[in-house]
């Protein structure tokens, strides 16, 4: 029998690369991008194909789903990843960076679902996890780009779901609080309910939930995975 293949983006440290070591362990084969070497360590580490390419350049997307499609003929899941967008006051962000995040947060994943829908639908379904924020939800001045871009992200994949969902091909986004690949100080521990940062691990095993058969009804949400941090209904 066949393994799974699963291609995560930005997959060179913190939430991505913890993923793509989730994911090996469960014995999925595995195509990994990311700009930095740290990605072809990793690859090298479990046995995956790496990429080097920038998620908010299409070509570099499409060669790293290309070569998914060119090993292993199939693409099972994404899993879309990035880095974070720029911040700054309300209104002193530049539109150059208002740019810099709908390609960072938004439309990657818009250039992904076009280039992988086809090769989902010639297999018969697919899932794809989007790696938001919980600012999706709960918008921060501190976070202006992210929040406001991450709640579109949040739009599009429910409109992802009711478009694609009849073709057996999903797509959720997870939105992490407070994650430990960052520091995380007392202050910002206090305001969240558990006391502490998540951990890359525990974001890593959510994703792999929402691309397995266990969640195979569950398509265009947006999930918090925050220790409770986020209020909002």
């Amino acid at each position: 029998m066949k393994k799974s293949v699963a291609v995560v983006t930005a997959a060179g440290q913190g939430m991505g690369a913890a993923c793509a070591r989730e994911l090996s362990h469960r014995g999925y084969d595995l195509v990994l991008m990311a700009r930095s070497e740290a990605v072809e360590i990793l690859a090298d580490e479990l046995g995956a194909v790496a990429v080097r390419g920038d998620v908010t350049a299409p070509d570099d997307l499409g060669h790293t789903l290309k070569a998914a499609t060119d090993r292993f003929g199939r693409i099972d899941a994404v899993v879309a990843n990035t880095g974070h967008p720029p911040k700054g006051d309300l209104l002193s962000i530049s539109d150059d960076d208002w740019h810099q995040g709908l390609d960072l947060t938004l439309l990657n994943v818009v250039r992904i679902a076009r280039l992988v829908v086809p090769v989902m639908e010639k297999q018969g379904g697919g899932a794809i996890v989007n790696i938001s924020a919980f600012g999706a939800k709960e918008p921060s001045l501190t976070f202006p780009v992210s929040s406001a871009l991450r709640a579109a992200l949040s739009a599009y994949t429910r409109l992802f779901s009711n478009r694609y969902a009849h073709a057996g091909i999903r797509m959720n986004c997870v939105l992490p609080g407070f994650i430990d690949s960052y520091p995380v100080d007392h202050k910002t521990a206090a305001t969240i309910p558990m006391g502490r940062a998540g951990s890359v691990a525990e974001i890593a095993k959510t994703v792999a939930f929402l691309i397995s058969g266990d969640a195979g009804y569950i398509s265009g949400q947006s999930l918090c995975v925050d220790g409770g941090l986020v209020r909002a209904l």
